[in-house]
């Protein structure tokens, strides 16, 4: 089987993630129904330790596959790192089971060059070439643009990480590698427990429970942060901070922050402003496991870097 984007050498020809069957189920459909399930079960038949553990262990975890792989390092290029330690983001990243790496990083590439314009993937206020109202606006931008544009992508958006063997065999085989991650805390919970109740729990908390919470959150930062919050920095599209995205999906939330800045490593610009993803780069550099991390001055104007965004511009190895 060759790569997405090997497979698809015109660049104008929309590309698709592997494993086309099964990933509307594996993203949206399994977290939704599996969330409630394993609420249902905790309530009815009890909630090990070891679950409660291996949701937050898993979310941080895959959480951060996202947040600092997917976005800050493949999307933005805002720090570099070693080889090893990028192919172990992503495939983190996958478990996390929001589609293929490709995909994710085509479509934020996209919302950057097009932010709330026509041809952004998740604006809530427009899709089509046509307004959006306010709960109309919400639900397209949280999920329901999905549903109207699918799982296509431009391979040439991706092209420095299609390059790369090692990137391109990952993004291929990312089913496996989101199916690894509801297993570990099910195999988990089965070593800790010993029965087979306790490697259900790990599967429906540290596994589906913890998909839909970090699906959310990502959700969250496409909706809520182009609609509620803060506006420090007067880009060209509805980009907003806020505090509960801010911290609910590690630091993301600062996205007027990070719309300004694009290329910046570090989204919380200022000291009360939680940025764990932020904080995990910044230790990594302390180990020199990340270099080159490039960090905005929040007294800069944002003004040319967000015109750069509006070209395209997206720094690349």
């Amino acid at each position: 089987m060759t790569s997405p984007a090997a497979s698809h050498p015109d660049p104008r020809t929309p590309a698709f993630p592997s494993c086309a069957r099964v990933n509307t189920l594996a993203t949206v459909f399994a977290p939704t129904v599996g969330a409630p399930i394993a609420v249902g079960v905790a309530c009815v038949y009890g909630l090990p330790t070891h679950a409660l553990v291996g949701l937050f262990a898993m979310a941080y975890a895959t959480g951060f596959g996202v947040t600092i792989g997917f976005h800050r390092l493949f999307a933005h290029r805002s720090f570099a790192t070693p080889r090893p330690v990028e192919r172990a983001l992503m495939i983190l990243g996958c478990m996390a089971g929001q589609s293929s790496p490709f995909f994710w990083v085509a479509t934020h590439r996209l919302h950057h060059r097009h932010s709330d314009e026509d041809g952004d993937p998740h604006s809530p206020h427009t899709a089509g070439g046509r307004p959006l109202g306010l709960w109309r606006g919400f639900w397209h931008s949280h999920a329901g643009w999905l549903r109207s544009r699918g799982f296509g992508y431009s391979p040439g958006t991706v092209g420095d990480l299609a390059r790369r063997p090692d990137l391109a065999r990952i993004d291929r085989h990312w089913f496996p590698w989101y199916a690894a991650g509801l297993a570990i805390p099910s195999g988990v919970g089965y070593a800790v427990g010993g029965t087979m109740y306790d490697a259900l729990i790990g599967l429906l908390w540290g596994g589906l429970l913890r998909h839909f919470l970090t699906l959310q959150a990502t959700f969250c930062v496409n909706s809520v942060n182009h609609l509620w919050g803060s506006r420090p920095y007067p880009t060209a599209d509805h980009s907003r901070n806020n505090l509960a995205t801010g911290i609910l999906a590690f630091g993301e939330g600062w996205h007027n922050n990070h719309h300004a800045f694009p290329w910046s490593a570090r989204h919380g610009l200022r000291w009360w402003q939680a940025d764990f993803s932020w904080w995990v780069i910044r230790v990594m550099e302390a180990c020199g496991l990340a270099w080159r991390v490039r960090r905005a001055n929040p007294a800069c104007s944002p003004r040319v870097d967000e015109r750069g965004v509006r070209a395209g511009t997206v720094a690349v190895r």
